[in-house]
């Protein structure tokens, strides 16, 4: 039986977290994703600070801050957004002064989450995948994020209701998208801050299509700043729901994305 007093005497915020995850089951079953996806993460955020790509660089590490974020891991959290700001700074000598500083604690936290799980490698429960556009169906939700945690958590709350169609990037989710010939796509989660292919690409393909009244978008996102905040209200998009949330507020957030889609068929029949 995993000792959640484990986690807590190293200093994980359970509490904080639960106002997420409602509860330790949920929360056991997402560091699973967690642990899926953190090694390979910490691999990449490694390679472009030795390429000096500080553009992916501050995505990584912004994704990394988030999930911390949501786990309660807020020593992490704090190391990834320094990271973060000072990459997007474009300062090289404070993510190589600082580096070892945050792999440590970031291996520090893998090994006391695989103890907590009673594992001892990184073969954990098989993870979501996207769906193919093919497989498009009727009540159909797309989440568009490059985090793991979010993007199954979503998942989680509306599988049985809705099916849910999970995308990484943009890119994948333009794919999915083109592929929507039937208006089967309810309504769409869409972060801003992803590799590839940005969320605020995706906003400006769907204002280049005239697609918002056919599919109506919602922000979900930890890119806080007020000059992006601003820009994503540019477009006619439902409303914005800022990281961390909790479960009370995505369900409010797709009813509205729903209420919107209802009204926009209505008005066009």
């Amino acid at each position: 039986m995993k000792d959640v007093n484990l986690l807590i005497s190293n200093g994980v915020n359970i509490q904080k977290s639960l106002e997420l995850f409602g509860d330790m089951e949920t929360y056991n079953a997402t560091l699973y994703d967690f642990l899926k996806e953190v090694e390979e993460k910490l691999a990449k955020i490694k390679k472009y600070k030795e390429i000096s790509d500080m553009a992916n660089y501050a995505i990584l590490v912004h994704s990394l801050k988030s999930d911390s974020k949501y786990f309660g891991f807020e020593k992490l959290a704090e190391l990834a957004y320094n990271h973060e700001m000072e990459s997007k700074a474009n300062n090289m000598y404070y993510v190589t002064d600082h580096f070892d500083e945050l792999m440590q604690e970031a291996n520090r936290i893998v090994s006391l989450v695989k103890k907590y799980m009673g594992i001892e490698t990184h073969n954990t429960a098989t993870p979501i995948s996207p769906s193919k556009p093919l497989e498009i169906k009727n009540k159909t939700i797309l989440v568009v994020d490059d985090s793991t945690v979010v993007r199954n958590f979503v998942y989680k709350i509306f599988n049985h209701e809705y099916d849910v169609m999970i995308a990484n990037d943009g890119k994948e989710a333009l794919d999915i998208i083109r592929a929507n010939t039937d208006d089967k796509i309810v309504g769409v989660l869409l972060d801003l801050n992803m590799p590839n292919v940005d969320g605020f690409q995706v906003l400006e393909y769907f204002k280049q299509g005239n697609l918002f009244t056919r599919i109506p978008v919602a922000i979900i996102t930890g890119e806080g700043t007020q000059s992006n905040i601003q820009r994503a209200y540019q477009y006619p998009i439902v409303d914005m729901l800022q990281k961390p949330f909790n479960e009370v507020n995505v369900k409010n957030i797709v009813e509205k994305l729903i209420m919107v889609r209802n009204m926009n068929q209505n008005q066009q029949q």
